[in-house]
């Protein structure tokens, strides 16, 4: 591992990178610092094995995508992860805690946060509103305190820590808005937003760019290099390598529910046992110059 006090004046992605430089590039590799531990996590749906995960682990501090064709088990991993499914076995440790089994709102709690690729903006209440929710533990959901109206202060409190993320994320003017009247990519940033209301130290992002517009596919992947830079841990699905490319230190490939390959974006594309798991369901799909192109219509993960 590098040393600390080398690293500490150093921008988040230059040590992010330091830390993977010397990481084999293979299946399963354990990292010098990882927030999340994977074993042995098996889900079958009948007679489908959607996610037969080994073992994998993620570096703390670094952006990692999560890549593959589609059906691939990248989605249903997450779920499992994140409370949102139950595996038929498997452990996984969440700063060094056994967070497998918790429920979803649980793992938030703990510091483990989620969006999803279709969005769960909430469209008949306010921006602020949406905002206000994902405030953590807040009194007024407690009878006693509601009745004596305890609430206020702390509501006040979340109101501008809400306001200041709406800033952040240029959301700001669409404060007192329907959630339901925003484009694609501005509930994609409000998602984004809401999910830091309880500062979460992980980010799981599935699949951050689908549906968005162009204009603002920008403006995400700075947010998403953003959350980096702020000292958190980003893990997300993605299709379009491009995307990939920018904003990743780490790429893990999964096929067939489990890792076949892992490494920096530019090595996993020109990884044969990558590009014949792309090409072997997907003919059609363009080769690159340096591998293959990841880039293809969404549907499920």
């Amino acid at each position: 591992m590098p040393d600390s006090a080398s690293t500490s004046a150093m921008p988040k992605h230059e040590e992010a990178v330091r830390f993977l430089a010397d990481v084999p590039r293979e299946p399963g590799v354990p990292k010098p610092d990882p927030i999340l531990v994977a074993d042995g996590v098996h889900r079958n749906f009948g007679g489908l094995t959607a996610v037969d995960v080994k073992h994998v682990e993620i570096q703390r501090g670094s952006i990692t995508a999560l890549v593959g064709p589609n059906g691939a088990g990248k989605t249903t991993f997450f779920n499992l992860l994140t409370g949102f499914d139950t595996p038929d076995s498997g452990s996984w440790l969440f700063n060094g805690k056994d967070i497998a089994g918790v429920p979803s709102y649980r793992v938030a709690r703990m510091g483990m946060v989620r969006t999803f690729q279709l969005t769960k903006a909430l469209s008949k209440m306010t921006v602020i509103d949406n905002m206000r929710l994902g405030g953590t533990n807040q009194v007024g959901e407690r009878m006693l305190q509601a009745i004596l109206g305890l609430w206020r202060g702390q509501e006040k409190t979340i109101t501008a820590k809400a306001d200041e993320l709406l800033s952040r994320f240029k959301l700001f003017e669409k404060r007192e808005d329907f959630a339901g009247s925003l484009s694609g990519g501005q509930r994609k940033l409000l998602e984004m937003a809401r999910a830091l209301m309880t500062d979460p130290t992980m980010v799981m992002l599935d699949e951050p760019m689908a549906g968005v517009n162009p204009a603002l596919t920008q403006s995400l992947l700075e947010h998403i290099k953003g959350l980096r830079e702020d000292g958190m841990t980003v893990l997300f699905v993605e299709h379009d390598m491009d995307v990939v490319r920018d904003i990743s230190d780490w790429v893990i490939v999964m096929a067939q529910g489990q890792v076949i390959a892992e490494g920096p974006p530019d090595e996993v594309m020109r990884n044969e046992a990558v590009i014949s798991a792309y090409l072997g369901g997907h003919h059609d799909k363009a080769l690159t110059d340096t591998g293959v192109s990841f880039t293809q219509e969404s549907s499920d993960s």
